[in-house]
């Protein structure tokens, strides 16, 4: 019972000391302009603002919506790297915006093919077509 306490404690430490660093956000790009979006966008296309996150396996994926209007949104992009995967880092990159079937997307040309952004509730899913999919959550 001894040893299976000890384990337990061992490997609660370990998680507290190695899982932030792990999920730790990269530090912000130094010439981000975050710009509030007019408010008399849609509210289901201002809702794109801001800064998100999500994992997929071992790599990480950050976006930030630094700003956005009616037709096209100002975006960084950031992944770790992995497996078919440059280095990592942030990318500035203009995406379109489209409104398809009453939805707003967000899509651009990416290093693996088309990206695009979709908002699903309080998620919003990063897909890049054919690779892979995450889904991502607003930082707070």
């Amino acid at each position: 019972m001894k040893r299976f306490v000890i384990l337990a404690v061992s490997i609660v430490l370990v998680s507290i000391l190695f899982c932030p660093m792990a999920m730790s956000a990269p530090s912000m790009p130094d010439d981000l302009q975050m710009v509030q979006p007019d408010p008399s966008l849609p509210k289901e296309l201002s809702a794109f603002f801001g800064k998100w996150e999500g994992a997929t396996g071992n790599r990480q994926f950050f976006l930030i919506v630094e700003k956005i209007d009616e037709e096209k949104a100002s975006l960084y992009t950031w992944r770790s790297g992995g497996p078919r995967v440059g280095s990592p880092g942030w990318r500035r990159v203009k995406a379109k915006v489209i409104k398809d079937g009453g939805k707003y997307k967000l899509q651009f040309a990416g290093t693996e093919g088309t990206a695009e952004f979709t908002l699903r509730g309080e998620h919003l899913d990063w897909f890049v077509h054919p690779s892979f999919t995450v889904g991502l959550t607003r930082v707070r």
